[in-house]
């Protein structure tokens, strides 16, 4: 009796996970060939600076050097030269993860409710475009224009980590111009950070579905892989004019399950009916990257503890240090440069 009862259990346990209706669809794709990094702990020496701010996405400095970033509870701040924090603005319902100051001197922002926005003098954010699915990074045309990706028709940004294990390709890369956005490229998963190097001929943009680095030329739309078979999932990227290399910040290593799954999305779709507690999760290992204008790795900067700075959202270069964000943890990492 005991047996039939464990029997059947099994049998409605199993039902549930291969059959019970959920709204996402997987698709099938095939991972490219993992090459991985050689280890190191370079990232142990870096600094956790203001721990108390929930989820510095990006980071930005302002034309007195001060650091401004998003929260996680919808708040803009600004870090004084003094250590105070001051509150620049407050979006109810919003989620600020991309920003980087304008040829204008404004404040550009996407946010991944409300859409492209810029900063008003009055302190108040004025949406630019509100019709992203997923706004998430963004960068300047030398037209006038702004070039901002859209992650995810499919999944906002409480669901992140479903949209790469359902692998959908829904990922735009938009611009904007004079109050009109028009399509650049499409057919990514997870259309993530974008940044224009020397030439604004052509700017890098990540994929992070897919492990890779795009080469965008503008405004075309024409591209070409900049750099592929990273060793983990490629979040935010930027330029450093002084060291002429894109900074590419790694959220997390691959996951070997989600991999080994790739071609049976019937499989894959199993995993969103387990328990959040017991579906893929970012592992704790901080990677950093930097690649010159010709797509060749020329830095590799890592830790893997479980105290590291994990994951990592955003790096940006400054007077000689790297300043790191997170979309989960609280405060910021500073990271001297030898």
């Amino acid at each position: 009796m005991k047996l039939k009862l464990a029997l059947g259990l099994l049998v409605l346990l199993l039902g549930y996970l291969l059959f019970w209706p959920t709204r996402y669809a997987p698709g099938a794709w095939g991972p490219p060939p993992d090459v991985p990094l050689e280890l190191n702990d370079r990232l142990k020496t870096a600094e956790l600076f203001h721990g108390e701010l929930p989820g510095p996405e990006a980071i930005a400095f302002d034309a007195q050097g001060r650091i401004v970033t998003g929260l996680r509870d919808g708040r803009l701040v600004r870090v004084e030269h003094d250590g105070g924090v001051e509150t620049l603005a407050s979006r109810s319902g919003g989620r600020i993860l991309g920003l980087k100051y304008g040829p204008d001197a404004r404040l550009w922002l996407c946010d991944a409710y409300l859409g492209l926005g810029v900063l008003n003098g009055d302190g108040g954010i004025e949406t630019l475009f509100a019709d992203a699915g997923f706004a998430d990074d963004l960068d300047f045309g030398d037209d006038g224009s702004v070039y901002f990706t859209d992650a995810s028709l499919r999944n906002d940004v409480a669901h992140a980590v479903d949209d790469l294990i359902e692998h959908q390709t829904t990922g735009r890369l938009l611009r904007w111009k004079d109050g009109v956005t028009t399509l650049v490229s499409d057919g990514f998963s997870f259309a993530n950070g974008v940044a224009f190097g020397t030439s604004r001929d052509w700017l890098v943009m990540t994929e992070t579905g897919t492990y890779k680095l795009w080469k965008v030329h503008v405004p075309s739309g024409r591209r070409e892989v900049f750099a592929d078979s990273l060793p983990g999932f490629p979040d935010n990227v930027t330029f450093s004019p002084e060291r002429k290399v894109f900074w590419v910040a790694l959220g997390s290593p691959r996951n070997t399950l989600v991999e080994r799954l790739a071609g049976a999305p019937f499989l894959r779709e199993a995993i969103f009916r387990l328990p959040k507690a017991v579906q893929p999760a970012p592992v704790k290992h901080s990677t950093v990257l930097a690649f010159d204008e010709s797509g060749k790795q020329v830095e590799n900067l890592q830790w893997k503890d479980p105290a590291t700075y994990s994951p990592i959202a955003s790096v940006i270069e400054r007077d000689g240090a790297l300043y790191m964000g997170s979309y989960l943890v609280g405060g910021y990492w500073r990271y001297a440069l030898r």
